[in-house]
């Protein structure tokens, strides 16, 4: 057996397993199940994950093992049920944070902080979390500096809401569900129930807005990205921040046009890095 790559041991010993691609290597079959896992919103178990790729139940539960043994999956409470592990989740994060379109993105992020004259994220969901995947501030001396990369709850601030309304209610009981949504100031959301009532509002504005629930003084104000290739659905928010002194709720909405521009700017940049994808074959762009 050759030596393990970075953690994860490839058995080159026995033949491709029934369901691998022809000329398929070992490692390139964890690479597979490891895309499997990233198209699935919910935890997986072995049998359901045999069923997905056709292979025998002994590789798939080798191969597992592998990939927990690595952190790039981790196994759920009841020993059953696995789902993305820490090391997999932070190599999702850093290929969005330095992918060669941060530069456009960025651009555009800072057109609208020059337009705006308020601090503003371009933000994707990560388990439970909000992470900035891009950030501008503002030039004013008062603000609140956040780096990218940072996290932030999703329950309590705008860009969470965003992307929680867009997921189905199964899934979002099995993303919140299970523990105490946690209190960040004074007007946190913290019920469930309110959370499903604030979040019905977002899927009929079209926007989301934080008024001082993840950090007193602090107002936000997000929009989707649009995303046609998700059936609707948006990796990304376009978020601005700002001092309530600044920004009064009621003058909040007074953004939207500005970030609805900047979003729609954002996801034709994602949408023309899919249809040049979508151009490539054999490492070549079809003329």
């Amino acid at each position: 057996m050759p030596p393990p790559i970075d953690g994860v041991a490839v058995d080159s010993t026995e033949g491709p397993p029934h369901g691998a691609r022809a000329g398929e290597t070992p490692a390139l079959r964890l690479f597979g199940l490891l895309e499997v896992v990233a198209s699935s919103y919910r935890p997986f178990t072995l049998q359901s994950m045999v069923e997905a790729t056709g292979m025998p139940k002994p590789t798939v539960h080798r191969m597992l093992q592998q990939l927990e043994g690595a952190e790039l999956l981790q196994r759920q409470g009841d020993g059953r049920h696995y789902t993305a592990g820490v090391r997999l989740r932070r190599l999702a994060e850093q290929l969005l944070v330095n992918d060669t379109h941060h530069g456009a993105r960025h651009a555009v992020l800072r057109s609208l902080v020059d337009e705006i004259g308020e601090s503003c994220n371009i933000t994707a969901l990560s388990g439970d979390e909000v992470v900035y995947l891009d950030r501008v501030e503002t030039p004013e001396p008062l603000r609140f500096h956040l780096r990218p990369g940072s996290r932030v709850p999703c329950h309590a601030t705008a860009s969470g809401k965003i992307l929680l309304a867009q997921m189905g209610a199964t899934q979002r009981r099995q993303l919140l569900g299970h523990a105490p949504l946690r209190r960040c100031t004074a007007n946190t959301i913290t019920d469930l129930g309110h959370l499903e009532e604030e979040l019905a509002r977002v899927r009929r504005d079209g926007f989301a807005m934080d008024n001082e629930e993840f950090l007193p003084g602090l107002i936000c104000v997000a929009v989707p990205v649009p995303s046609p290739g998700r059936a609707g659905r948006s990796a990304l928010c376009i978020a601005a921040q700002a001092p309530v002194v600044r920004l009064p709720t009621d003058r909040a909405p007074d953004l939207l046009p500005a970030l609805r521009r900047a979003a729609r700017a954002v996801g034709d940049i994602e949408g023309g890095s899919e249809r040049a994808d979508a151009g490539l074959d054999g490492g070549r762009v079809a003329q």
